[in-house]
């Protein structure tokens, strides 16, 4: 974890709403032998059960999906502007059809528990999963969000507990 400082989740001064939804996030899950990433603009971080978390989602149709089913633990990571273009590749193109790293340039790294994550982040967070739910269309209060799953590919929530968190 070269040129990371381990700091406290509290410390982020940052909006959740601008790192998640403006600068988006890449959800990276596997081991060091096998990974895959893909680009989100939709998770959340708070608490939960007295834990500090990071929520994310994950349409079953996504190749990372099987890498999150698989996973003890996935990572969140924050890039600086200038990683623009490998965001919007990674969340384009599929890790099924194309090498993301050798494309983009990134820089895959692991943690001490296998988790990937990238040498270019300028903020990971290292989840724990502690549970999963099916997003139900039946809950759906406002029938307009239906409107997002016109394939009705219905994401996967997943709740990681952050055990590292890690800035430059």
């Amino acid at each position: 974890m070269s040129n990371f400082k381990q700091i406290d989740p509290a410390e982020i001064q940052e909006s959740v709403f601008k790192l998640v939804g403006t600068d988006w996030m890449l959800i990276t899950a596997g081991a060091p032998e096998s990974f895959n990433t893909m680009t989100a603009s939709w998770g959340g971080l708070g608490v939960i059960w007295g834990k500090n978390v990071g929520m994310c989602v994950v349409r079953p149709t996504r190749h990372t999906y099987s890498f999150m089913e698989d996973s003890d633990y996935f990572t969140l990571t924050f890039f600086p502007e200038e990683h623009r273009g490998a965001l919007t590749f990674c969340g384009t193109k599929s890790g099924r059809d194309v090498d993301k790293c050798k494309e983009t340039g990134l820089t895959p790294a692991f943690t001490e528990t296998g988790a990937p994550y990238f040498e270019e982040a300028r903020i990971v967070m290292v989840c724990k999963k502690l549970y999963w739910h099916d997003i139900d269309p039946a809950q759906f209060v406002d029938p307009e969000i239906d409107r997002n799953y016109p394939q009705k590919d219905y994401h996967r929530m997943y709740i990681g507990e952050i055990v590292e968190c890690l800035a430059r």
